[in-house]
């Protein structure tokens, strides 16, 4: 990680003394770096962990990440990321768009340095989490189930990239397709239980616990994965509560009782089942890779996960 860490300081240089500014402002901030760190680990499933492709990999992962955060504040009008202040806030949404415009660009010219499959890879990744993100802007079509609309949005947000990352660490590590093509679908599928455990974790944590205000989503107006189960009830000793939901909860009085009815509500341990069994699910696909500790790593991610929305 330190060796990816410094390559990723050298690809956000621009000519442009400013550019390098705008560009360095996120990774700076810091970061989980899960991503990269996937693709190191996937890559120890192989006979090439230490390759320079590997290392170029990791990088593409995380501008690719980095590059969405950017577009994510602007769209969202977050006002903080990762503790600092986001670059919309500090240089306006047209310098913000273009600095993540010049992070996927890095990105891909990294990307044309493993070949054109890599190329081919990074292309639908790029189209299915752009996909996504549009369809968070939007409501579901008529007919539509409103849960399967939103597990698609986090399958393309989320799960797209973290499974690229695995993909990409098995592939220049060395590993045997069969191995590819297992930590390809783990990665998808933890990824999107990742975000789906922060949902629960926005409605069931204390103040302080999880990093984050309680209810923050709720209170926006974002559908969670524990919020829209609870809105397929058609129970109707849960009339208040969709009424809440269904309503404007900026309020700190609605916003407090919707959240103290979802805590009580049999939707958020139903939630929780739905990421625990997401959880098991992506293991199931270790069962390609031999025992040793890289097995043992991610299946303890998977473990977190599950654990994490409990």
């Amino acid at each position: 990680m330190a060796v990816v860490e410094k390559a990723l300081s050298g690809h956000v240089q621009s000519r442009a003394g400013f550019v390098t500014e705008t560009a360095s402002h996120l990774m700076e901030a810091g970061g989980k770096r899960f991503r990269p760190l996937l693709v190191l680990l996937a890559a120890e499933t192989g006979d090439r962990p230490d390759s320079d492709e590997v290392v170029t990999a990791a990088c593409v992962v995380e501008l690719t990440h980095l590059a969405s955060l950017y577009h994510d504040d602007v769209m969202d009008e977050a006002d903080l990321r990762r503790g600092t202040v986001s670059a919309h806030s500090v240089w306006g949404n047209h310098v913000a768009i273009l600095t993540g415009d010049f992070l996927f660009s890095k990105s891909s010219e990294l990307t044309a340095e493993l070949g054109p499959d890599a190329v081919r890879i990074q292309a639908h990744t790029f189209t299915r989490l752009v996909e996504g993100q549009i369809l968070e802007t939007v409501k579901p079509v008529p007919g539509e189930d409103p849960l399967a609309h939103y597990l698609d949005v986090v399958a393309g947000k989320t799960g797209s990239l973290i499974a690229t990352s695995a993909r990409y660490g098995a592939r220049f590590g060395g590993a045997s397709p069969e191995v590819e093509a297992a930590l390809t679908s783990y990665g998808e599928i933890v990824g999107s239980a990742f975000q789906l455990s922060d949902d629960i974790l926005d409605i069931a944590s204390e103040s302080g616990e999880s990093g984050k205000t309680p209810g923050t989503d709720l209170r926006e107006g974002v559908p969670t994965l524990p919020v829209l189960m609870a809105q397929a009830s058609t129970d109707p000793a849960d009339a208040r509560l969709l009424e809440l939901l269904a309503g404007d909860l900026t309020d700190d009085g609605s916003h407090a009782e919707a959240l103290d009815l979802l805590r009580k509500h049999p939707a958020l341990d139903e939630a929780r089942a739905y990421v625990i069994a997401q959880a098991a699910e992506a293991k199931a696909h270790l069962t390609a890779l031999p025992a040793g500790p890289v097995r043992d790593a991610l299946e303890a991610f998977a473990d977190i996960v599950a654990v994490r929305s409990t």
